[in-house]
């Protein structure tokens, strides 16, 4: 008990100043660029040079334990931005550091099926372009993952129904065909005198009808896969071919780099241009946000 207790006073709250983010983000920036941010989290040198710079910077005492939750806010607040950017009913003011809502509508449908977003609607999230150069992964929408799952379900559930039909209305389990007056069929061929003798029994009726139903569900599973397309750039890819553009200025980078990780049609776009057009083009894009 004691020693928890312990454990409670040495993870003591601590206010971050904007001056402490933007210091604590430059340093994570710079390491993130060398390869210091993996999917596991940040190296142990990454965390050093943060712990030390916003010590040196900005005259307050934090620890690495600081530094890892402040990780974890901004890796929240990308999470949930980045993945309401990818809709186009949504965008970002960048004066103001909010989010801007272009339809109402959508808006109260897509907090119904993520209510963490709501809280987003009016707050103010400063250092964004840093956040998402830091901290952007791929997220996919909860609307995407259970969609595929939803149809297989209801074709399966429709296979079943219709392999049930077929065995009620099976000629295996109605009675023997029209006869003669003599007894024998006239034309009646050994095969069939056993298909009519033989019972359509309730295990060889299961077994068919879990055999249309797997069938039915991966049709289902290969309706519902997305064409074949190519591959989406990473931010890494992103990132490089920006730096790659001459005279780019750290801002204009940072807000391109948003753009184009938010919209990979874009990115298509800036890459077919040749490299004394780029600049302008970004230019160009940037004014439109």
């Amino acid at each position: 008990m004691d020693s928890s207790n312990g454990r409670r006073k040495n993870r003591s709250y601590l206010t971050w100043t904007d001056n402490m983010d933007r210091v604590l983000l430059d340093v994570l920036a710079e390491y993130h660029n060398n390869g210091n941010h993996t999917a596991n989290g940040w190296k142990p040198p990454a965390y050093s040079a943060a712990v030390k710079n916003v010590r040196e910077k900005c005259s307050v005492e934090i620890t690495k334990d600081h530094v890892y939750s402040r990780c974890k806010t901004f890796d929240k607040h990308c999470s949930i931005i980045s993945k309401l950017l990818a809709h186009s009913d949504f965008g970002w003011d960048r004066d103001k550091n909010m989010l801007i809502i272009h339809n109402e509508d959508a808006w109260k449908i897509y907090i119904e099926k993520n209510k963490a977003a709501a809280c987003y609607k009016n707050k103010v999230i400063k250092n964004w372009d840093a956040i998402s150069l830091i901290f952007s992964r791929d997220y996919a929408t909860s609307e995407e993952e259970s969609a595929g799952g939803e149809n297989a379900q209801e074709m399966a559930l429709k296979g079943a129904e219709d392999v049930r039909e077929l065995t009620q209305n099976s000629p295996s389990t109605s009675g023997p065909s029209s006869q003669d007056q003599g007894g024998m069929p006239t034309s009646t061929r050994p095969s069939q005198l056993c298909r009519r003798s033989k019972r359509f029994r309730t295990d060889d009726a299961l077994v068919c009808m879990s055999g249309n139903i797997k069938n039915s569900f991966q049709i289902s599973v290969k309706a519902n896969e997305p064409p074949a397309e190519r591959a989406n750039a990473s931010p890494k890819e992103i990132l490089a071919a920006l730096q790659e553009i001459p005279n780019l200025g750290r801002g204009d980078l940072l807000r391109a780099y948003c753009i184009l990780t938010s919209n990979d049609r874009k990115f298509e776009s800036l890459v077919a241009l040749p490299m004394d057009m780029r600049k302008d083009w970004l230019m160009m894009e940037i004014g439109k946000n």
